[in-house]
């Protein structure tokens, strides 16, 4: 049986004293606030700017040791240089389990050979653009959309982006919690007992709680079920050649993660069991050098990673926990 998962956000207090500055950094320090559009109030701007220098300190830091070779991942200033750990968790994860509903199906492994060494499920056409789940935690409803939108694809040949908010806005008694965090199996029990979930050019994404405005004349996917996959890289191997883009929940809580830029990305503290953040796996290779990656699409836009994607580390004893939950509907 599939561990349960659960993330406690806590609010912690901010700096007190006022922070010193590097008067060094005050022309980078405008130009990322203009790039981002962030606007602060005179209390908030030095507190910002602290932390942000904090982060700027820890990237450095860590591109140092990747061009020693340290490191097979960059890491680059981004829109979340002025967040805290903490604060970030709260606002662009959301991963969390609120008790475990019978597993309606088990993910059985097909007899087959070799799998191919490559897949890309994006040259297939299973896979929408990246999106942006802006300041709210619904990885849940992206990962959970994206899976969806992938069998759907496979099923009727056409790939329709599918609506976030609906799940955010109408599946609270399923388990889930909109902007503060939910579960993929959750948000495919709503849509199969639902019937139907809205496009998203019907249904637009708010990034924040509504009420449920369903319409199932704007309905393009349906659930007939969902299937569990075993905490197992050789049967997510399996399930991603086979089946489309699975939906899993990882480990995202590292500076290193946040920050990613491109690379391998490997992270000898990451927990293969406290998993925080819900992505797609869209599939997997091998580098020329011979390390194995996951190919993974993220919901924080394409200006994050590699246009929005990450590889993870694959082979690697379930690093960052990305087969430790893996999912996908049935349609």
């Amino acid at each position: 049986m599939s561990p349960l998962f659960f993330l406690a956000t806590l609010c912690l207090g901010v700096v007190s004293a006022i922070p010193m500055h590097d008067p060094s950094l005050d022309a980078e320090w405008h130009e990322w606030k203009t790039r981002h559009g962030k606007t602060y109030s005179m209390h908030e701007e030095g507190q910002k700017r602290a932390v942000w220098e904090d982060n700027r300190r820890v990237i450095e830091m860590h591109n140092e040791d990747y061009a020693k070779g340290v490191h097979d991942f960059s890491m680059e200033m981004n829109a979340f240089g002025d967040l805290t750990n903490t604060e970030f968790r709260e606002l662009m994860t959301g991963f969390q389990s609120m008790g475990s509903k019978e597993v309606e199906d088990l993910f059985q492994e097909p007899l087959l050979g070799d799998v191919p060494k490559f897949v890309d499920w994006r040259d297939h056409g299973y896979v929408t653009p990246v999106k942006n789940q802006g300041q709210c935690g619904a990885c849940w409803a992206f990962s959970a959309t994206g899976s969806l939108e992938g069998q759907m694809f496979r099923k009727t040949g056409r790939l329709v982006s599918l609506s976030e908010q609906n799940l955010v806005d109408c599946s609270w008694s399923y388990g889930s919690s909109g902007c503060d965090g939910g579960l993929m199996e959750h948000a495919f029990q709503y849509v199969k007992d639902n019937r139907g979930l809205d496009t998203r050019a019907s249904y637009a994404y708010e990034a924040r709680n509504g009420p449920c405005r369903y319409n199932p004349k704007y309905s393009a996917a349906n659930v007939t079920g969902y299937v569990k996959i075993p905490v197992s890289e050789a049967a997510l191997l399996n399930a991603v050649a086979t089946v489309g883009p699975i939906s899993v929940g990882i480990d995202s809580h590292h500076y290193s993660f946040r920050f990613y830029s491109g690379g391998m990305y490997y992270e000898s503290r990451c927990s293969s069991s406290d998993l925080d953040h819900a992505v797609l796996v869209v599939g997997y290779g091998e580098e020329s050098d011979g390390k194995k990656y996951w190919l993974v699409k993220n919901s924080w836009g394409a200006g994050w990673g590699m246009n929005g994607y990450i590889k993870m580390a694959r082979d690697r004893n379930n690093n960052c926990g990305i087969a430790t939950y893996a999912i996908y509907p049935t349609v």
